[in-house]
C-alpha cells in the first residue's frame, strides 16, 4: 500500500502561488506623484489612507531596488515632494498622526468622508494653504489647526460642530472660512481678527446673534448668515467696508436691516418676517442693485422706493401686496420685477408702465415651476426640488410657449424627460447639473438649437454618437462625472468653444483630434488621471484657457502651469520632436 493513500489531496503548486491583490493605490500614480507633486485619490472606496502615501517621500521606490539602470524619465531621487493631496469621497474614518511626514502639503482634500476627529499633527504641516473638510461628522477642529499661519481656505460645512475654537482668530492670513451645516450657536470673539478674510459662510446654524466684532472683517466681500435664528442685525455691519454680498434668508427679522455698507450690491432677506418698508432703511442703500425681499409678509411698497436709484433687480415674491406704487416706474435700472404669489389687483393695469421701461416681468403658471418672461427668452425653471421626475403638470403649463432656457438641476433625476423634446423648436440652454444621470440620451441630439448644455455632478461616462447634429453647440459642462477618456463624439462638434471635463478620471486627450476644434478657446481638463501631456496639444492655439492642474503628470513642471494657457503651450510646442 502506497504511503501517501491516506493523505489528505493537496494542491500541488501551492508553494509556487502567491495571492495577488490589485494595490488600492496603483502603483503608476504613485510613482507619478513622486515626479509631480500631486496625488489624486478622490472617489476610490478608500477606508484608510494607505502607508505608502504618507511614506511617499520617505521610502525608496520598489523600482529602484530592483533596476539599478535608470533612463533620464526614471530618476527617482529627483522626486518632487508632494504639495497637493486630494481624498475626498472615499469612506475614510481617521486621519493618522503619520500625516506629519508631508510637510510639503499645501493643499489637503478629505471632503465627503466619514471622519469624526482629525489629529493635531495636521499642525506640523506648516505650508498648508488648503484644507477641505466638509461633509464629515467632524465635531470639533483641533486647535493645532489654527496655528497654520498659512492657511489661506478652511470649508468645514456639513459636520456636526457645536463650537469653533478661541484660536482660530491665530489664521490671519485666511480668505475664505466656510461652517455652513453645523449646530453652531455662538462664534468665537475672535472671528474679528481674521483680517484677510474675504468670504464667510454660517449659513444653516443655530446662531441668534450676531457679534459685534464681525465689523473688524474690513475685506469681507461676502457673508451669509442664512438659515439661523437671527431677529436683528447688528449696525455695526455697516463697518464692513468691502461687503457686497449680504445673505440673510430663513431668519426671524421683523424689519429690513438699517446697513450703510458703502460697496453693499446684493441683499437677500427672503423668508423672514418682515412686514413693511420705511424710507430710513431704504435710503441706507445707497449702492444696491440687488434686493430679495420674497417670502416675507409686505403688504405695500412706500413712495420713497425712488431711493434706491442702483436697483436693478427686485424680488417681492409670496408677499401680500395687493398695488403697486407709480414711483415704481421710475427707478432708472430696474430691470426685473419678481411679483408671482401676491394678491395684486389689476395686475395688468399696475403693471403697463413697468412694461414700458423694458422691465423683465415673472409669472407663476404652476406650483411646481416657474417662468421668466422678458423681450428676449422664456426660461423654464424647476429646480433644486429632490424630484425623481418632472411632474407632467410642469410639462403641461409649458405647452406651446417658446421655451429657450431649461433648469431641472439639483434634483434626482436618473433619466432625463422625455417630454423635454418638445421643445426642440426653441430650447438653447439646459441645465441637468447636480442630478443621477448615468447616460445621455441620444433624444437630447434632436434639440438641435441646442448652444448650451450643462451635465455637471451626474454620474456620466459616455456621450451618444448623435450629439455631432448639434451645430450650433457652443459649451457643454461635464465636472465631476465618471469619464475615463475625453468623450470621442466631441471631437466631431466643430462649433464647440468651451469643454469643462474637470474632477474626471480622463487618463489622455488626442490633440490631433482637438486640433480640429477651431473655436475651442476653453478646455478644462483639472482634476484628472493624465500621466503626460503630448507636445502637440501645444499646436491648439486657439486655446486661451487650459487648466491642467490637479493631474499626475511630470511634465510640464508645476511652475510653469502656474504661468498660464500661454506658457504652457509655448513649452508644449519646444517640445515637439523636429
Amino acid at each position: 500500500m502506497s504511503r501517501f493513500k491516506k493523505t489528505a489531496k493537496v494542491d500541488s503548486l501551492a508553494g509556487f502561488r502567491t495571492e495577488k491583490t490589485e494595490p488600492v493605490v496603483p502603483n503608476g500614480l504613485i510613482n507619478a506623484a513622486r515626479k509631480s507633486g500631486q496625488l489624486n485619490l478622490s472617489g476610490r472606496g478608500l477606508t484608510e489612507v494607505p502607508q505608502n502615501v504618507y511614506r511617499l517621500n520617505i521610502d525608496t521606490p520598489e523600482e529602484a531596488q530592483q533596476n539599478v539602470s535608470f533612463g533620464a524619465s526614471d530618476r527617482w531621487w529627483e522626486q518632487t515632494d508632494l504639495t497637493k493631496l486630494l481624498l475626498s469621497s472615499n469612506q475614510l474614518t481617521h486621519l493618522s498622526d503619520d500625516i506629519r511626514l508631508l510637510p510639503a502639503l499645501t493643499t489637503l482634500d478629505l471632503h465627503d468622508n466619514q471622519l469624526k476627529s482629525l489629529p493635531g499633527a495636521l499642525g506640523e504641516l506648516l505650508e498648508l494653504q488648503q484644507l477641505r473638510l466638509s461633509h464629515n461628522q467632524l465635531t470639533s477642529v483641533p486647535v493645532e489647526v489654527c496655528t497654520l499661519k498659512n492657511l489661506r481656505s478652511l470649508t468645514l460645512q456639513q459636520n456636526q460642530m457645536e463650537s469653533l475654537p478661541e484660536e482660530l482668530g491665530q489664521l490671519e492670513n485666511l480668505t475664505e472660512l466656510d461652517v455652513s451645516n453645523n449646530h453652531l450657536t455662538a462664534l468665537p470673539s475672535t472671528l474679528g481678527h481674521l483680517s484677510c478674510l474675504q468670504k464667510l459662510n454660517l449659513n444653516h446654524n443655530k446662531l441668534s446673534s450676531l457679534p459685534d466684532s464681525l465689523a473688524q472683517l474690513k475685506n469681507v466681500k461676502l457673508l451669509d448668515c442664512s438659515n439661523n435664528q437671527l431677529t436683528d442685525i447688528p449696525v455695526s455691519l455697516s463697518e464692513m467696508l468691502a461687503l457686497e454680498q449680504l445673505y440673510l434668508r430663513h431668519n426671524k427679522l421683523r424689519l429690513l436691516p438699517q446697513l450703510p455698507a458703502p460697496s453693499l450690491k446684493e441683499l437677500y432677506v427672503g423668508n423672514n418676517q418682515i412686514e413693511q418698508l420705511e424710507a430710513e432703511q431704504l435710503s441706507s442703500l445707497t449702492a444696491i442693485s440687488l434686493l430679495e425681499l420674497r417670502d416675507n409678509k409686505i403688504k405695500s411698497l412706500p413712495e420713497q422706493i425712488t431711493l434706491l436709484s442702483t436697483l436693478t433687480r427686485l424680488d417681492l415674491t409670496n408677499n401680500d401686496i395687493t398695488t403697486l406704487p407709480a414711483s415704481l416706474g421710475l427707478l432708472p435700472n430696474l430691470k426685473m420685477l419678481l411679483l408671482e404669489g401676491n394678491p395684486m389687483r389689476g395686475i395688468r393695469r399696475d403693471l403697463h408702465f413697468l412694461c414700458n421701461f423694458g422691465l423683465l416681468y415673472l409669472v407663476l403658471l404652476t406650483h411646481y415651476a416657474v417662468f421668466f418672461f422678458s423681450l428676449i427668452e422664456l426660461v423654464f425653471v424647476f429646480s433644486e426640488k429632490q424630484a425623481d421626475q418632472v411632474p407632467d403638470e410642469v410639462f403641461d403649463a409649458a405647452a406651446d410657449q417658446a421655451i429657450s432656457n431649461v433648469n431641472f438641476s439639483k434634483n434626482r433625476l436618473s433619466n432625463i424627460p422625455p417630454r423635454l423634446m418638445e421643445f426642440h423648436s426653441s430650447v438653447s440652454d439646459i441645465n441637468l447639473g447636480f442630478n443621477r444621470l448615468t447616460c445621455c440620451s441620444p433624444d437630447v441630439c434632436k434639440l438641435l438649437q441646442l448652444m448650451h448644455i450643462d451635465f455637471r455632478n451626474n454620474q456620466l461616462s459616455d456621450l451618444p454618437s448623435e450629439m455631432r447634429n448639434l451645430t450650433k453647440l457652443r459649451s457643454i459642462i461635464l465636472n465631476y462625472n465618471r469619464f475615463k477618456t475625453f468623450p470621442d463624439i466631441l471631437y466631431e462638434v466643430v462649433s464647440l468653444e468651451t469643454v469643462l471635463l474637470g474632477n474626471n478620471q480622463v487618463g489622455g486627450v488626442d490633440p490631433g483630434r482637438l486640433i480640429k476644434l477651431v473655436n475651442l478657446s476653453t478646455l478644462d481638463l483639472s482634476n484628472n488621471d493624465l500621466l503626460n501631456i503630448p507636445p502637440e496639444l501645444g499646436l491648439c492655439t486657439t486655446l486661451r484657457c487650459l487648466s491642467l492642474e490637479g493631474n499626475p503628470f511630470r511634465t510640464p513642471r508645476a511652475a510653469i502651469v502656474a504661468k498660464g494657457t500661454d506658457a504652457v503651450l509655448e513649452y508644449l510646442r519646444s517640445r515637439i520632436p523636429t
